[in-house]
């Protein structure tokens, strides 16, 4: 059986796979900063036929990295999913205004979180028979694909843009230098999805889609990852996305 571990799985992206990957008969570690308050995840754990396994875990917080390694113990991972992440609004992070605190707290989720618990993890991955790394990123953090006059909340995330630059840049480089082993690495952009993150445009814009359609292409992404692919940016779709 497929073992899956997941972070941020209480909402939006991260909840639709969950389900997915339980309806598909996979095992999954469901993991999130307050399991206690996960509603709607509790709820999936209970009608998942033990499918569904709930840990917590905050991945700002090396000692709660540390604390999910030692709950998992010497489990396989077959496919680690770091999916948690945060916008860093309504905090300033435009040109003319930066909360460094919040640019500081947005960059350790969005960015060092994911390569933390990929570390932390490495052995459960390696023991695995996928052994398949994914960071859930975004397309604004690719600089080619500028997104300037009539992007004004895109023009406003400086902390988010530069966090998801750096995530791709970690992971590009974890394909090369773990590809000896046997990991792939798939960097992956969700779409534009109507989730909290998104918040009111997500919810009446015409191009953005549901979490289920998102998690779905993931998915699919992530099944059809291989050596060629492993470290190349894409849509959820598949579309490369320049760097």
């Amino acid at each position: 059986m497929t073992r899956v571990l997941i972070t941020g799985a209480n909402r939006g992206v991260g909840l639709a796979l969950v389900h997915q990957y339980a309806s598909a008969g996979s095992e999954v570690i469901a993991c999130c900063r307050d399991p206690q308050n996960a509603q709607e995840l509790q709820n999936l754990a209970r009608n998942s036929g033990d499918r569904v396994k709930i840990m917590q875990l905050d991945v700002a917080d090396q000692a709660s990295i540390s604390a999910l390694k030692q709950a998992v113990g010497v489990q396989p991972i077959d496919i680690l999913i770091n999916n948690a992440g945060i916008n860093g609004t309504p905090k300033p992070q435009s040109a003319n205004c930066i909360d460094a605190e919040n640019w500081m707290l947005t960059m350790r989720i969005n960015a060092l979180g994911p390569i933390l618990v990929a570390q932390a993890l490495r052995d459960n991955i390696l023991h695995s028979s996928e052994k398949k790394v994914v960071a859930i990123s975004s397309v604004y953090g690719s600089i080619t694909k500028d997104y300037g006059a009539g992007y004004a909340s895109s023009r406003e995330r400086y902390a988010y843009r530069s966090s998801k630059a750096a995530l791709n840049n970690i992971m590009h480089a974890l394909a090369r230098d773990w590809a000896a082993d046997g990991v792939l690495v798939g960097i992956l952009d969700p779409g534009f999805v109507r989730t909290d993150m998104t918040g009111e445009l997500g919810r009446t814009s015409s191009s953005s889609i549901s979490a289920e359609e998102s998690a779905s292409g993931l998915k699919d992404r992530i099944a059809q990852l291989t050596t060629e692919t492993s470290g190349e940016f894409q849509r959820f779709w598949g579309e490369p996305i320049p760097w």
